[in-house]
Order: structure tokens, then C-alpha cells, then sequence
């Protein structure tokens, strides 16, 4: 008598089961990795974004009066404490360009970042 095989045996089945479950393992892991990624780039944008917005703040500064940056406001600074950013600044050299330096710096779960803006404004 013969056995025709129709459908799937026990082993089959769990040889399935097996590989889905590996497979829905594996998408979990990666899926929280991604997820702590966005979070990372979310907060360096925001800390760039601190940055850039302090230079504007110097550089408006700097334009305010004549002659150009002859404000006493237009210098170091910090740090000054914004949305748990510590931002802090430097203005070096003299003439018609001064190099800025804004350093902002945040907590995260692995210890303290930086993110660094450098730019010249001229006087």
C-alpha cells in the first residue's frame, strides 16, 4: 500500500516555527537598535542646532555696532545652561576676521558628548 503525502509532517512544522522565531528575534533586536540611533541623531541635531543658533546670536552681536565687534558682549562666554545643554564659547583673534568656537555639550547614557561649531565672522 502506498503513502501518498499530503501537507506538511510534525517536523516540518516545528523546522518553521523555528525560523520564524529567529527571524521576529532578529527584526526585535534590530528594530531597538535603530530606534536608540534616532534617538542619538536626535539629540546631536539639537545640540548642532544650540551651536549654530549662538553663532547667529554672536554674529548679530558683532554687527550691532560701529565699529563691528566693538561690543563687550561680543566675547567668551558660558556656560550658559539651555534645555539640558551646557553651551559655552570662545572669540580669538583680531582684524578684519574673528575666529568663533561654540562648544555644546549634553549628557547621554554612556557619559558626556560634545558637538562643535567653528566659523569666522567678520569685523
Amino acid at each position: 500500500m502506498k503513502r501518498h503525502g499530503l501537507g506538511f509532517t510534525l517536523i516540518e512544522v516545528l523546522l518553521a516555527l523555528v525560523v520564524l522565531a529567529v527571524g521576529i528575534l532578529a527584526l526585535t533586536g534590530s528594530s531597538a537598535i535603530v530606534t536608540r540611533m534616532i534617538g542619538r541623531g536626535k539629540v546631536e541635531t539639537q545640540a548642532a542646532l544650540a551651536a549654530s543658533r549662538r553663532i547667529e546670536a554672536l554674529r548679530a552681536i558683532a554687527g550691532s555696532t560701529s565699529p563691528r565687534c566693538t561690543s563687550p558682549e561680543f566675547g567668551a562666554g558660558g556656560p550658559v545652561l539651555d534645555n539640558g545643554f551646557a553651551q559655552s564659547w570662545t572669540v580669538s583673534g583680531t582684524g578684519k576676521l574673528r575666529r568663533v568656537r561654540v562648544t555644546v555639550t549634553y549628557l547621554t547614557v554612556r557619559g558626556t558628548r560634545s558637538a562643535v561649531l567653528e566659523t569666522g565672522i567678520a569685523c
